[in-house]
């Protein structure tokens, strides 16, 4: 089922400040410590939160989601992203062990079922997870839907230079690339030259232009399809929690940001180690265990086709799906944001729910 929706404003829990989180780690037998941590009521209905990227690290306003007087929320970093560590690492990093970091975390939590939300990878990560495990997962809800196919990589790397041609241009110089065709396998290569498994020592001067040329090619190509005021929200957020003027210099700065491009060009490189066909395929395999499925979709979004909310539907009908007609990509768009806020509530919070299902296992 498909709709459509008009510009909501962000439902009121999405106003309150955010609550103290309770940090954890997760050791991992091949040398990874994976962040994580928990918001909200103990006794709610728990839900994990998967980032985007690959390898943007979790974002703490995600919390406005939801009513945390009713919701527990787990944020999760993924391996080598955010506080996990090692940064940046990507020895034993691919979709199967996040997988497993994911089970792990749930039975240290103590739940004998969860519901996951994700947004852009994070979304197809939570459908791998659903298809995978789905005797673990309550629902899942999805906010851009990535397919992880050869089809996107090359619209975001060759497609999308139309929209932000002057920035393509930087990346294009940053990694040495004369071909379009070539530019994502060339980034992959030259942020993984020399630390293929490891991190340290690979902040030198080529990777890091090549990694700055990178985020700003992905800024300006968000911000051509949001709406002016969104965009301003966005730079103002980000300006709120970033480094003081002149730290983006920093050496630290630098090795994040490396750390952060190099797992998303390892991914992305590998097709997430899903492909569109198999991911697909795992998320019929959910619905048929009766996960519930929601995707939400900005019809403006330039890195997540809206198209693949069509490919998503034909291959699961039984999953809703929703397009918000004013929104892009940006997570934090209103109409995008109250509409993701509105379904985690619908799937997770209706009338009739037996909460007792998805705490806490005895």
């Amino acid at each position: 089922m498909t709709l459509r929706s008009p510009t909501h404003s962000p439902p009121r829990a999405s106003r309150h400040a955010l609550p103290p989180l309770e940090a954890d780690t997760l050791r991992t037998r091949d040398g990874h410590r994976v962040w994580f941590a928990v918001a909200g009521a103990r006794d709610g209905v728990p839900v994990a939160v998967l980032h985007g990227g690959p390898g943007s690290g979790s974002q703490p306003g995600a919390l406005r989601l939801f009513d945390l007087s009713r919701f527990c929320v787990v944020l999760i970093d993924q391996r080598g992203t955010g506080a996990s560590t090692p940064h940046g690492s990507l020895r034993h990093n691919r979709t199967d062990y996040l997988i497993a970091d994911l089970e792990a975390i749930r039975a240290r939590l103590g739940f004998e079922r969860w519901g996951v939300l994700g947004g852009s990878w994070g979304a197809a990560l939570a459908l791998a997870y659903a298809g995978q495990c789905p005797q673990s997962v309550t629902g899942v809800v999805m906010r851009g839907l990535f397919l992880t196919s050869a089809r996107e990589v090359r619209a975001l790397f060759v497609t999308s230079r139309k929209r932000a041609p002057r920035a393509w241009a930087r990346l294009r110089d940053a990694a040495r690339c004369e071909r379009p065709a070539k530019l994502a396998a060339r980034c992959a290569a030259r942020l993984q030259y020399g630390a293929r498994y490891g991190v340290d020592g690979m902040d030198d001067t080529r990777q890091r232009a090549l990694a700055l040329a990178w985020r700003d090619y992905e800024n300006a190509v968000l911000a051509s399809a949001a709406p002016r005021a969104a965009v301003q929200r966005a730079a103002q957020a980000v300006r709120r929690g970033a480094p003081q003027r002149g730290t983006h210099d920093s050496p630290r700065y630098a090795r994040k940001l490396i750390g952060k491009y190099r797992i998303q060009a390892h991914y992305l490189a590998h097709r997430c180690w899903l492909g569109e066909t198999r991911l697909l395929a795992l998320a019929r395999r959910a619905a048929a265990a009766g996960v519930p499925l929601t995707a939400v979709h900005g019809a403006r979004d330039p890195v997540c086709p809206p198209d693949n909310l069509r490919r998503f539907g034909r291959a699961v009908p039984a999953a809703q799906l929703e397009y918000v007609s004013t929104a892009g990509h940006l997570a934090s768009d209103p109409a995008l944001h109250a509409r993701v806020a509105r379904a985690l509530a619908a799937m997770f919070l209706p009338a009739n729910h037996e909460e007792r299902s998805m705490r806490r296992a005895a």
